[in-house]
Formats: structure tokens, sequence, C-alpha cells
């Protein structure tokens, strides 16, 4: 199928988006009382800001419950499938991905659904796979997860299925080990012919290889230069073995005042004095984290810290892109608040440098 033209087709652009905005509170685990609400209001509001400012995508988590504690994080979260379609309907230009637990979602509903949304956004959804890792939202379906290796072929044939159904004008037969489908079909049709770029949200070697074979795109934290070098050499040498080329997408949180000492101490002001350490602490029974990860994890989902001024910001991000690292989506404390200050101050410094 044709590729869409989109605000992530330039392969000379470091891209930058938004992580997480579907979600109560965003990629921070924080009690202050300024930390995000995506209700219907707030989340629309924050799309056209970003639209307008010149961001890249919007990235959501798939999200099923909360971390508990006193805030619950991310226990307030938009369905992401529904969330892409009303945001893209709202927008011009920007890229919005849905996050699907293929597990969750069965492939002919969802490629019905993605069609639906791309016809709205005119060609500008993204797809980021999830084969799941969450134990508590897996039993609210009713089952237990796949191990690893399984978890993978499963979306294997679960993203065979969608671009048959994609890609077919007639009636689709799929006989696998996960799904058995007969006579199905997708209407209506992606937008003017064009396939979402698909991302796959992976850290285990599982993981990067089925982003190797897959998709358009790996989403991985890394959190220094010498990690993000290597990570991308190996993901891209292996991926043009193949005779694919692969993109590498990591993640990052952002604190960006007029002065250096504002943006530290707001940063300690929401991430160490104001930290929820109830959901902290159900966050690392979940993933057998130590204290550390977790405090990293306070801050900004193990995200590349960008903390400073609007220099040492776009430095940080500069760094990023220098990597090879092909796009970043970042994470704030209050996407509506803080992003304007952003897309003003920041963005005119990334075209200066000449990574946009």
């Amino acid at each position: 199928m044709k590729r869409p033209t989109h605000t992530l087709s330039d392969p000379e652009r470091f891209k930058i988006g938004l992580f997480g905005a579907n979600c109560s509170s965003g990629l921070t685990m924080t009690t202050v009382p300024e930390r995000w609400i995506p209700d219907g209001d707030n989340t629309l509001a924050l799309a056209q800001v970003a639209d307008a400012g010149g961001i890249d995508f919007l990235l959501p988590i798939a999200r099923w419950r909360g971390y508990g504690g006193r805030t619950d994080p991310n226990g307030y979260s938009f369905e992401t499938l529904a969330w892409a379609t009303g945001i893209l309907a709202v927008t011009r230009r920007i890229t919005v991905f849905a996050t699907v637990h293929v597990s969750l979602v069965h492939p002919v509903l969802a490629a019905k659904q993605m069609a639906t949304a791309d016809q709205f956004g005119h060609g500008r959804l993204g797809l980021n796979i999830v084969c799941g890792w969450n134990p508590e939202e897996f039993a609210m379906f009713g089952g237990n997860q796949r191990p690893e290796s399984e978890r993978y072929a499963q979306g294997r044939e679960w993203i065979t299925v969608v671009r048959q159904l994609w890609r077919s004008q007639d009636l689709v037969d799929f006989e696998g080990k996960y799904y058995t489908i007969r006579g199905a079909r997708c209407t209506p049709r992606l937008y003017q012919g064009t396939e979402p770029i698909l991302m796959n949200a992976g850290r285990s070697a599982e993981g990067r290889q089925f982003a190797v074979e897959v998709v358009d795109c790996l989403f991985t934290s890394v959190r220094n230069p010498d990690d993000a070098k290597a990570l991308v050499a190996d993901i891209r040498g292996r991926a043009r073995a193949l005779g694919r080329e692969v993109d590498v997408y990591t993640t990052g949180y952002v604190v960006c005042r007029p002065t250096r000492r504002e943006a530290e101490e707001y940063l300690h002001y929401y991430a160490v004095e104001n930290r929820d350490e109830e959901a902290m602490a159900q966050r690392g029974r979940l993933r057998n984290e130590d204290a550390e990860s977790l405090a990293a994890w306070a801050a900004g989902h193990h995200g590349w810290p960008l903390i400073g001024t609007p220099d040492d910001v776009a430095q940080g991000l500069a760094q990023i892109a220098s990597t090879g690292i092909a796009g970043v989506a970042l994470g704030l404390v209050n996407y509506l608040n803080e992003l304007p200050y952003f897309c003003q101050e920041v963005l005119p410094r990334l075209q200066r440098l000449g990574i946009r």
C-alpha cells in the first residue's frame, strides 16, 4: 500500500511529540494540584495547541486501570482509538496514534475502527502495537497473559489479519494459531489507500525483534547518548539486513523555565517533595523495580530528562537527535499549561540548530 505524507514522513526532520496525554497525571507520579487531568475539553484544547504549534505527533498510553495511591496515576484514561478519532476530527496536520493491546482487541474490529479514524484524519492515523505487560489489566478481561514469546507471535498474526483486511477488495479468510477468520471485510477503506505508520513499544529482546521485522518504528526508553547510539545501530542494522528501514523513537520529560534554577526547583517540587509514594510502590510491585528506577518513573516515565532553560532543553533535544534517534515523545506535568511556552521558545531554537 501507499504510505501517507504526514508529519513523520520527512527523514531529515527530528520529530517532536507528546506522550501519555490521554491519561491522568501523564507520565508523572505526583500529587501537585496542577497535575494533568485529561477531560474532554482539556484534550481537545491541547490537541489544537499542539497542531497549531508545530508538534508532530500525539502518542497515547493504552491503560485500563491506574496505579492507585493518593492520586491513582493513569486511573482516568481515554480509550485510544476513540480518543484518536476525536482528535483527528478537530486537527489539520498532526499525526495521532492509537495504542492497541493486540490480545484485547480483535483484529477485525480493530481494522474497522482504525479505518474509521483514518477517514476522519485524512490519513493521519498511526498505530502503536503493544503486546501487553500489566497482569492486573489483563485480568479485567478474564484471562492470563501469554508468555512473552507467544505474545509477539500473536502480534504477528494480528497485524497480518489487519493488513489483509485493509488491503483486500475481497472477503478475507485466515487460519492461524490465534485467529480463525471467515468471510471478513473492512469498510470504510483507509483514506486514499494509504496505510498508517506502525510503531511498537518494546523493551525486551522479543519486542525489539518484532519491531525489526514488522513495524516502521520502535518506541523505547533510553537515557544516555551511548545507549541510544548502540540501540539505533543495532535496530537499523538488523532491519536493513531484511531489506527494511526501521526508526527508533524514545521518550523524555520536560521542565522548561526562563532560568535553570526555576526548572530544577520545579522538578524537585513535583517529583521529590510531592511524589505519590503509594502509587510508586504499586508500580514497583508490578515491575520489580528498585528505588532509583521508581524515582525516575515519578519524574517522567523513565524518559530522557530535559530540564532547564529553552536553550538547555533545545540542546538536550539536539543531543538526542545526534544519536540517530528519529523522534521523541515528551511528557509535561500539565501539557496544556506548559506546551505554549515550549512551542514558542524551544521549537524555534531547534530550527536554528538545524534539526527541524
